[in-house]
Formats: structure tokens, C-alpha cells, sequence
């Protein structure tokens, strides 16, 4: 049995929309001895529905945490919103006892009763905490020197620090970290913290892009040759959209976009092809054939 067992909550977003950040990360958590436990009968994180009802929301988040007290297992995600909102209901449900009791009824419907028993975390947060990073050095087999990339956490990463609170949503240090021990360097740039646009993106479609736009911008002038996600909706602004964004504006930016298991597996000495790299819209070749020459 690995040292490291978790409850997988994949959410709705990455088996249908980005697939190669669950396969890649698959891959490197296998190699870091890190068992996925399939939470096989979950339900949305409930973040989709919080603007039309906030206890709906509220509701839903209890029931996956339910399923992870059944198995006595903490939970560890991929999507970084899933993450947050999990946390966050665990957190209010643990403290607030009338809020955990009228949700106990709803919950009592389908013979479950939250408990406050298991905790929620992102696999970067998991990775600090729990793997450490000495543990992740070891794994390192084809460093990847001269590489030079730059981060995106996302808004909700480390938004709000009262539930996350194990990084500096300004001034990032944890991801940034875990990128240099793949060897490649990570690059700071302007307006780092800033969000993808895709929380705002069936609002208002062009004030969106733009903000995919000015991340872009500022990635590449800073000489990142790709920019690094732990967050599957970022992901899809990124790379699904930097298609659309360089028609609408006629501005080539041609930036590969990985996973941040991706550039680890990679590292690892895992092949292109195991890591899903062929999935991703926006061409990383010229990044492998760099890798290759170092």
C-alpha cells in the first residue's frame, strides 16, 4: 500500500474537457507513490450552482465529502475550483452547527450525515504538505535544464486565504518551487496574479479574451517559451482559446500551454505520448525539441 492514499475527486470539467491533465497527473502520482482511491459515485463540486442557490451548493460539496468520510480518506483534486469550494464547505460546516443540521436533513434523505471528518486539498497544496518537495527531487530523472517557463495559479488556487491560507496569492512561492525542480527556470512577469477571464467568459465573451490576451502578452515578453496550469479551466483559456484570440485580435502568440504534471512527467523521464502531450491544442514540439538539446 502506497504512504500516500487519497479519495480522487476529479469534478465535471477535466474527464470531458481536458483529459490530458488527468492522465498526465495519473501517471505522476503512480511514480510518487501516491494511491487514487476512485470516488466513483460523486456529484458536482456545487461551485456552477452557488448563484442560483448557495445552499444547493452547499449541499452537494457535503455530499462528495460525505462519500470521502465513508472511506476515511482526505480528498485531493486537479480543479482548482473544486478544490476551494470543497474546502470552503467543509470548513463553514464545521463551524457553523445550524447551517451543518439543516444540511444534515437534506443529506439524511440519502442516509448520509456529514461529520467534519476528512479534509480537501489541491495536489500542488498535497504536494507541500504531505509529499514534500525532497521527495519530488528524488523522482527527477531528465532535468530540464535551459527550459524557461512561467506559472498561472488561478484565482482560486489561494483565493480566499481564510481557506486556503498555505501560499501568498500575490506573490506566489509553492508552484513556482515544485517548477524549478524540474530543472526549468520560472519566469516572474507583469500582472502574474491575474485572472484567465474564463469566470467572466458567458458574461462578457470579449472582455474575457481580452485578459487571456494581456496574460499571453506578458508571458511572452517576459521569454517564457510556455506557460504552466494547475487549474483545468485556465487551461482552457489558455490553450483551447489562443487560437480563437490570435484571429480576433491577428496577434500570433503560438505558446505551448502544459500541465503542471506534464512538465513534472517529463522530468520524470516519462515519454510525450504517456503524458497526453498530443492532446493539447497549441503545438509543444518546439519545446520537446529544447528539452531534447539540452
Amino acid at each position: 500500500m502506497s504512504d500516500l492514499r487519497y479519495m480522487f475527486f476529479l469534478g465535471c470539467t477535466i474527464p470531458y474537457r481536458v483529459l490530458s491533465y488527468e492522465i498526465s497527473a495519473r501517471k505522476v502520482f503512480a511514480k510518487l507513490g501516491i494511491e487514487l482511491v476512485e470516488m466513483s459515485d460523486f456529484n458536482c463540486c456545487g461551485l456552477p450552482v452557488d448563484p442560483a442557490s448557495h445552499e444547493m451548493m452547499i449541499a452537494l460539496a457535503a455530499r462528495n465529502l460525505c462519500l470521502a468520510e465513508q472511506q476515511e480518506l482526505d480528498i485531493i483534486t486537479l480543479c482548482t475550483g473544486c478544490a476551494v469550494t470543497l474546502r470552503k464547505v467543509n470548513k463553514v460546516l464545521k463551524e457553523d452547527k445550524e447551517l451543518r443540521n439543516r444540511i444534515n436533513e437534506y443529506l439524511k434523505e440519502v442516509d448520509m450525515e456529514f461529520k467534519g471528518t476528512v479534509e480537501t486539498k489541491h495536489f500542488i497544496h498535497a504536494f507541500k504538505e504531505d509529499l514534500g518537495f525532497d521527495k519530488i527531487k528524488e523522482s527527477i530523472k531528465k532535468p530540464l535544464a535551459g527550459l524557461k517557463v512561467a506559472e498561472h495559479c488561478g484565482c482560486h488556487l489561494l483565493r480566499p486565504t481564510t481557506v486556503t491560507g498555505w501560499d501568498d496569492p500575490e506573490d506566489p512561492a509553492v508552484l513556482k518551487g515544485l517548477i524549478e525542480l524540474t530543472g526549468a527556470d520560472c519566469l516572474d512577469y507583469m500582472d502574474e496574479p491575474e485572472c484567465c477571464g474564463y469566470t467572466i467568459i458567458a458574461i462578457d465573451d470579449k472582455v474575457a479574451m481580452q485578459l487571456t490576451r494581456e496574460k499571453l502578452q506578458h508571458v511572452k515578453m517576459a521569454g517564457a517559451q510556455a506557460l504552466i496550469t494547475v487549474c483545468p479551466s485556465c487551461h482552457l483559456m489558455y490553450d483551447m482559446q489562443q487560437a480563437r484570440i490570435e484571429r480576433f485580435f491577428n496577434e500570433k502568440f503560438e505558446l505551448p500551454v502544459l500541465h503542471f504534471p506534464q512538465l513534472l512527467g517529463l522530468a520524470m523521464g516519462f515519454r510525450p505520448d504517456e503524458l497526453a502531450l498530443k492532446d493539447l491544442r497549441v503545438n509543444p514540439s518546439k519545446i520537446l525539441e529544447a528539452i531534447k538539446t539540452t
